[in-house]
């Protein structure tokens, strides 16, 4: 099934991959869900007029592709407002022949993610959550895994869509990934609300930072 890249981009929308995740809490958990929830909305909001296609993290991410040499990098198909990294990881793929890219597969609403190998011209189709993921499912075992942030903080704790699913799949994943989160500077918040599992993240990039800073 071929599938028009913009416009499965726009039909998945970050309410098709929000998951209420079902667990025993303490009431400082439930007292934070609450509060990402009311900054996940209008940080979206605020996301949505950053631009997909942002030269500076283009650049900027393709540097640290170069710096960090992974043998498999994983990234996303960009959602609305999210940058799209793909012309830069297409780049990088060109100019560094023995490493390769994955996309994120969701399999189970409950289940950690699965990598599916990609490049510029692969195939797709429409995964769970009308999310297109490669036609062919090749499985591969990311070094270094891109993950979109809605928000983040000067900790490198990330905000994302509530659904749980890179949690699960980083406590799967060993060794775990090089975790970078890929964010714009207005996103930036000054602290978000802590959950007892949350783990920062490795780096952020941003289009002017980098965390830990440059």
């Amino acid at each position: 099934m071929k599938v028009d890249h913009e416009s499965a981009a726009a039909a998945a929308s970050s309410k098709d991959v929000s998951d209420a995740v079902g667990s025993v809490e303490t009431a400082a958990d439930a007292d934070a869900k609450l509060d990402k929830r009311a900054l996940r909305t209008a940080l979206l909001a605020v996301r949505q007029q950053a631009g997909a296609h942002d030269t500076h993290l283009a650049h900027r991410l393709y540097a640290l592709l170069e710096a960090r040499a992974p043998r498999c990098v994983a990234f996303y198909w960009p959602l609305a407002g999210e940058f799209d990294a793909r012309e830069t990881i297409a780049a990088w793929l060109a100019a560094y022949s023995t490493a390769s890219a994955a996309l994120p597969v969701v399999t189970r609403a409950d289940a950690p993610l699965a990598f599916h190998r990609w490049h510029h011209d692969s195939p797709m189709t429409l995964g769970r959550y009308r999310i297109p993921v490669p036609a062919d499912a090749v499985t591969v075992t990311p070094d270094l895994l891109l993950i979109p942030c809605v928000g983040f903080d000067a900790r490198r704790f990330r905000l994302g869509y509530g659904g749980g699913f890179y949690d699960r799949t980083l406590a799967a994943l060993s060794p775990r990934p090089l975790t970078v989160g890929i964010a714009f500077d207005r996103t930036e918040v000054e602290a978000l609300p802590g959950e007892a599992h949350d783990i920062p993240l490795d780096i952020v990039l941003t289009e002017s930072r980098t965390l830990p800073d440059d």
